[in-house]
């Protein structure tokens, strides 16, 4: 989004999220879209609304209706419901309150059932690295000049770890990677360079996905026994496919090194967007730095993405924005969110329901409680590991960006929605028609937002009394297009919303559910738009 307008903290008292006073950075000025402003001014100029009249209705709204939503997949995940044999030998034995639990998400049921290997993988690497500085130091007469040293150990621990992962599929992934380092290294300031480096790059992600990640005995039977080396984890090419990213990364970042317009380091603490942007000197741009960062193990599983000039300048630099507090903060809302994620598995077998399509004669409102706690538990099947990753880099001293950076029931426009939700290549989903219906919603649903911003600009009606209630009436419909959409694609496909559609529409009683349901949305619309304002009084922007 283009930013367009650049005003300086002591006037509006702005600053990112990432990079406010709580996390140790003072930032001197902050991009604002245009688009932003109207929202900018009102989030600066008026009054809270909390305390209003009408705002103690919606409170009172969300005190009968939470509870509803809570209360209504609980009672259809009891055992004495008579649709719960149905669904019953998807569920295994859990560990609170002696109820089972509805582990039958293949994804997070991967991520769940190596939670203790993965603590303990990362406690040996803190611990050899430790080990690693304090070897290095006992050689040295005087300490690093940088932090550049860790590099090997990092290079290193990274195909340590991949052996043990893959086996002796390791060799496909340095292979891979060698062929895209020369390809860039050759290429270098050329214009070819990145185009190259995409083509080739997609071409091994439909080879890898073609070739079901290749096997030895291919290029010669006496090979075989590599192919028996397979690993904890042998289906490396999915793992892979978030790696492709940083392959492009970094050729794309060494091409701008090579063009004598790269941005030189200014110096002192950079934020994440002036980190990207710096070139280092051609000698950082090295083989052995290439596969720290490709590999590097907190992020190499299932990222976030981090571009390999922001990575290498963290390395070199280890910022001091990461402070202790706000680490344990960061480890406490993960363990927030974890746990919660327990109780939904425990109480609410919504996805068990949903693969064994026991949702035969359930209501409106029961179909579409089954419906909306499916997409919270998509959200924090992608939110808990990436949050996992995300902190161990952090213990690490590595700030690589937030995936998701608000909850799935706190957006109400199409477009925010993409911008606060980042879904990494090796969470595709496997079945291509639901992710092509998915992809044509998705483009579909955001059209009417982009044409009501066009006929009715906050810049123009933002002041106005009525502009927030049609706002709050379009998200509505917003919200219930973003439902629709990820329900195909994540959740039930398009067989399973045209049951729920016909369900709610073919009858009166679904037709005033979807009515009351859609005056609930209005109220926390309302709510959305508040607490938006209330981050802007507060020093928060937040583009979504």
């Amino acid at each position: 989004m283009p930013t367009d307008l650049r005003t300086p903290i002591s006037s509006l008292q702005l600053a990112h999220e990432g990079t406010s006073k709580r996390s140790g950075i003072t930032r001197l000025t902050v991009d604002i879209p245009s688009s932003h402003r109207p929202q900018v001014e009102a989030g600066l100029h008026n009054p809270p609304r909390w305390r209003t009249p009408e705002f103690f209705v919606y409170g009172a709204f969300f005190c009968v209706v939470v509870p509803i939503m809570v209360w209504i997949p609980v009672q259809l995940s009891s055992s004495e419901h008579p649709n719960f044999n149905m669904y019953r030998r998807k569920l295994s034995p859990g560990w609170i309150s002696g109820r089972y639990v509805d582990n039958s998400d293949a994804q997070y049921r991967s991520f769940r059932s190596n939670t203790l290997p993965l603590i303990f993988l990362s406690g040996a690497f803190f611990g050899l690295k430790l080990l690693y500085s304090r070897s290095l130091r006992r050689v040295r007469l005087t300490g690093p000049s940088n932090n550049s040293y860790l590099v090997p150990f990092l290079a290193l621990f990274s195909l340590i770890m991949l052996a043990g992962l893959h086996g002796a599929s390791v060799l496909k992934v340095l292979v891979i990677l060698s062929a895209n380092y020369a390809l860039a290294k050759t290429c270098g300031s050329s214009p070819v360079g990145p185009v190259l480096s995409w083509i080739f790059n997609i071409a091994i992600l439909f080879a890898n996905e073609k070739n079901e990640g290749y096997r030895f005995t291919s290029l010669h039977t006496a090979l075989e026994i590599l192919d028996r080396a397979k690993g904890i984890y042998p289906r490396w090419h999915i793992s892979f496919n978030i790696t492709m990213l940083r392959l492009i990364s970094f050729s794309l970042d060494y091409y701008w090194a090579c063009k004598p317009a790269g941005l030189a380091d200014p110096g002192g603490v950079l934020n994440e967007k002036q980190r990207g942007a710096i070139a280092h000197p051609l000698q950082t741009y090295s083989f052995v730095n290439y596969i720290a960062y490709a590999l590097y193990p907190p992020l190499y599983i299932a990222g976030p993405i981090m571009t390999f000039n922001d990575f290498m300048w963290q390395v070199i630099h280890r910022p001091v924005a990461i402070p202790l507090r706000r680490t344990l903060n960061y480890l406490l809302r993960f363990a927030i969110c974890f746990f919660m994620m327990e109780l939904i598995l425990h109480f609410m077998y919504v996805v068990a329901i949903k693969d064994a399509k026991a949702w035969s004669g359930y209501s409106a409102a029961q179909l579409c409680m089954i419906g909306f706690w499916n997409l919270i538990v998509v959200w924090l099947k992608l939110l808990i590991p990436w949050r996992f990753f995300r902190l161990w880099a952090l213990v690490d001293g590595i700030d690589p960006p937030e995936n998701m950076v608000r909850c799935m029931a706190n957006n109400y426009s199409a477009l925010g929605f993409w911008r606060s939700w980042h879904r990494s290549y090796n969470l595709w989903i496997e079945e291509r028609r639901m992710l092509l219906a998915w992809g044509w919603l998705v483009s579909l649903f955001i059209l009417p937002e982009i044409i009501a911003r066009f006929l009715l600009p906050p810049a123009r009606f933002g002041t106005r009394p009525w502009y927030r209630h049609v706002c709050a009436i379009g998200a509505v419909f917003n919200i219930l297009m973003m439902m629709s959409a990820n329900l195909v694609g994540f959740v039930i496909g398009t067989d399973g919303i045209s049951y729920m559609l016909h369900q709610v529409l073919d009858s009166w009683e679904g037709i005033r559910f979807l009515a009351f349901a859609c005056t609930c949305l209005f109220v926390g619309v309302q709510v959305m738009f508040e607490y938006r304002e209330e981050e802007l009084r507060n020093g928060i922007i937040r583009r979504c």
